[in-house]
């Protein structure tokens, strides 16, 4: 095997690995979250995990280089923080203390289509195929089932909940346009240690904003919920983040969000086996119209009719030749 080969083979090894790790650790993540603040609050987990992250990512820059954010466009790292890790993951963090992991899940998977509505109005201003059109609203549908019974599906979850979800799903669409436009592939791991500090210090501000640290006892924070907090660290962010980013740089961005299909089916299975979370009949219902919703609009640009005509006309040509 020639060294080009070998090049090759390697990337696309990592490409799948990283595919792997989106997959299966952030449909993970949404089970650590809920363990890690049974006894710790909120904000301070996600300020926690991001804080740490962020200062173990820059110290290994700081090895390579003694200015790691010198390539970095602060500004924008700064918005992507505050959108992506602060409010996307900080108000879902928040949510989950009334919201099942499992329908937190569902409910962040309409992420892609929230992506094409806002690229549509103030990005590209590329209007979305008709089949992309029609996947929006089959999943707009699911979510839409899932906010107006609540109660039926999430139990306990108030309105303050869902808005929470509603909010960090938008924050999030908006920091994956925004950060489509700043990070480069030569800076990925540094743009990221920065971002995720940024969106740290957001979810510390957030923790004195909700009250946190007067009810915040850390004798009382068990072991689970300690070591959730460092799976979070460890996998949902150095690991997660920097191969999401990774991605982004090397594949397509409708491929590498296909992520969203994956997350919630991990989510809801880990969330009734471990958490006991019910599965309704109606969670199904929603799950399928919001997967199938996503999937539409995530593989708009494969050309079905085309290749459905192009299928007919070689059989229609095998006939004549018969």
């Amino acid at each position: 095997m020639n060294v080009s080969s070998r090049t090759a083979t390697s990337a696309s090894l990592g490409i799948v690995a990283a595919f792997a790790a989106i997959y299966v650790i952030w449909g993970t993540t949404y089970l650590a979250i809920a363990i890690s603040i049974q006894t710790m609050p909120p904000f301070i987990t996600g300020a926690l995990r991001f804080l740490v992250a962020g200062a173990l990512m820059y110290a290994w820059l700081r090895t390579r280089t003694p200015r790691p954010f010198a390539t970095v466009n602060l500004r924008s790292a700064a918005v992507v923080g505050v959108l992506l890790a602060g409010i996307g993951n900080g108000f879902v963090i928040w949510a989950q203390q009334g919201i099942p992991s499992g329908i937190a899940a569902l409910i962040v998977t309409s992420m892609p289509v929230t992506v094409l509505i806002l690229d549509w109005a103030f990005f590209s201003r590329r209007a979305p195929s008709r089949q992309g059109l029609v996947g929006t609203a089959v999943a707009l549908a699911g979510v839409v089932t899932i906010i107006m019974h609540t109660h039926a599906i999430a139990g306990t979850a108030q309105p303050i909940h869902l808005i929470s979800m509603i909010l960090a799903v938008l924050a999030w669409a908006l920091g994956t346009l925004w950060q489509k436009r700043a990070a480069r592939s030569d800076n990925v791991l540094n743009f990221t240690a920065a971002q995720v500090l940024f969106g740290g210090v957001f979810q510390l501000a957030m923790s004195f904003v909700d009250g946190e640290w007067s009810r915040f006892d850390v004798a009382a924070v068990s072991v689970s919920s300690w070591l959730a907090v460092a799976y979070l660290v460890v996998f949902g962010s150095i690991i997660g983040l920097n191969c999401y980013l990774w991605l982004l740089t090397r594949v397509p961005a409708p491929k590498v969000t296909t992520y969203a299909l994956v997350n919630p089916v991990v989510a809801l299975i880990l969330g009734s086996l471990i958490l006991n979370e019910e599965i309704t009949v109606l969670t199904i219902v929603a799950t399928v119209l919001v997967l199938f919703g996503v999937a539409l609009v995530l593989f708009q640009d494969w050309k079905i009719d085309s290749l459905w005509r192009g299928r007919r006309s070689l059989r229609t040509a095998e006939r004549t030749s018969c």
